[in-house]
């Protein structure tokens, strides 16, 4: 038999061989093998439980500078935030950079769900792979990641329509499960009747206790608001947390006094916890009641509405999956970001929802939304539109092992285990003899070299170490 090439190059006609079938014409040719391959495909899809097969594309380098920076974020203002009390969590109305770290993970989170999932076209599959890496998240702790999820379980659309809004659309169900999220957290916020409620301390080595005067809605000032008052029936008073921001604060805005003066019970609403501010320091002899009490500002509201930054966050996934080119996507994402950002200023300086993290206002979701929005389209600028990838390497590689790096690095794991091992007493270990020697004492300032450690000995290790773990191609995933 002839080379079946020649046919193609002008031989019409091959012999044929006895038993033997002709070939049926290029046409035919190519389309059953397009019929094979979307066999095979299928074959795949209902062996791996509606999974499609991988397909080898390009890795984008924002995500994971996106994340490697929240990381480094965490552990920036977890370590050096007791001494440079700025950057710490803002004691009640107001955004710090620790009040960024939370909303940015929940954005990069929605943002990898939504890549995560793309290939997904079985419903019963992705249901599974959603409870089962729900399950895993709630091993380590993270459950309000791993509620989110819960949001991609609706089949997504392959091709999205021409149109500045067709993108929303074609996602109709994922916002309508944040407008509710939205809704449940604004009507209980406003509407929520908070009574009276006292709590017990343990205050100069006896038991106390005290009573807050409420019996008003829609307060949004740390003593009387709806979040605390449902966290308080829910999870108990014993189970929050007894150590709150707001034992920072000097004094409310004159506005939200005004708003909710009560000449009877002025003290609940006017009285600074502590002249220290923004540094903890002892309580005022007049300091409110609440001053005392305990507090969860991640609680069952403020979970709920966070809820919204995941959202945002897988629409901006989305229109990284549906938008190829680069123009197109940072239309949406800038647009986007910066309209959050208007949002959040207006409702914060009209003092209609201040911005506050300990509530998880509406404002505070806004602005934090649209600010991780912002940093988001000046990485992808930067990295994957210029190639500006070398001055971003640490956060890439850290983001690239975000879960190490989280556990051992920002939960303290590994300087936990290396304490353990001191000589006479505890303060006689390695972590502390690094900070005091090579950087306090160099220094002479605890705080210039408590600065330094952190960005040397903790942000610097955690990167070198992650790039080493990235040439090895070894990382810890779930």
């Amino acid at each position: 038999m002839e080379d079946p090439k020649r046919m193609e190059e002008g031989f019409r006609q091959v012999p044929l061989v006895a038993g033997e079938k002709p070939e049926p014409p290029v046409e035919q040719r190519e389309d059953i093998r397009n019929e094979r391959k979307m066999v095979t495909t299928q074959q795949h899809e209902e062996s791996n439980g509606g999974e499609k097969p991988k397909e080898k594309s390009k890795r984008i380098a924002t995500l994971d500078a996106f994340r490697g920076l929240t990381i480094v974020l965490m552990i920036l203002v977890d370590d050096a935030g007791g001494v440079y009390a700025r950057i710490d969590h803002s004691p009640w109305n107001g955004c710090t950079l620790a009040d960024f770290v939370m909303p940015f993970f929940l954005f990069i989170v929605g943002v990898a769900i939504a890549l995560a999932l793309k290939r997904v076209s079985n419903m019963k599959y992705a249901v599974r792979k959603i409870i089962i890496r729900t399950l895993k998240m709630l091993f380590w702790g993270i459950l309000l990641q791993a509620l989110i999820e819960t949001l991609t379980t609706k089949l997504r659309p392959t091709v999205v329509q021409p149109g500045p809004f067709s993108i929303f659309s074609a996602y109709k169900w994922q916002w309508l499960g944040g407008f509710i999220a939205f809704l449940i957290y604004m009507i209980t916020t406003f509407a929520l009747y908070v009574p009276d409620w006292s709590f017990t301390i343990r205050h100069h080595d006896r038991l106390e206790s005290f009573t807050v005067e409420c019996g008003m809605r829609g307060h949004l000032g740390p003593a009387c608001n709806a979040v605390g008052y449902v966290d308080r029936e829910v999870w108990g008073i014993n189970h929050l947390y007894s150590q709150p921001v707001w034992s920072r604060l000097k004094v409310l805005s004159k506005i939200l006094i005004c708003k909710f003066y009560d000449p009877n019970n002025m003290r609940t609403f006017i009285g600074a916890c502590t002249f220290s501010s923004p540094e903890s320091g002892h309580l005022r002899p007049d300091a409110p009641n609440w001053c005392r009490a305990p507090f969860e500002p991640e609680g069952l509201l403020s979970s709920i509405s966070a809820i919204v930054s995941g959202v945002i966050g897988i629409h901006y996934g989305h229109v990284l999956i549906h938008f190829k080119g680069h123009a197109e996507r940072l239309k949406q994402w800038i647009s986007m970001g910066f309209g959050l950002l208007i949002i959040a200023i207006i409702l914060h300086f009209t003092d209609a929802i201040p911005i506050n993290k300990q509530l998880y206002s509406f404002s505070y979701v806004c602005f934090t939304a649209g600010a991780a929005g912002i940093v988001f389209s000046a990485f992808y600028i930067l990295i994957d539109v210029w190639g500006k990838r070398t001055p971003f390497l640490l956060f890439e590689w850290i983001g690239m092992n975000a879960m190490l790096v989280f556990v051992l690095g920002a939960q303290g794991i590994l300087a936990g285990f290396i304490n353990g091992w001191f000589y006479k007493n505890p303060d006689n270990n390695l972590v502390n003899w690094i900070q005091d020697h090579i950087f306090n004492d160099v220094w002479h300032s605890e705080r210039v070299g408590t600065l330094l450690y952190v960005i040397f000995a903790e942000i610097v290790f955690w990167g070198v170490l992650s790039g080493i773990l990235h040439r090895f191609r070894i990382y810890w995933k779930l």
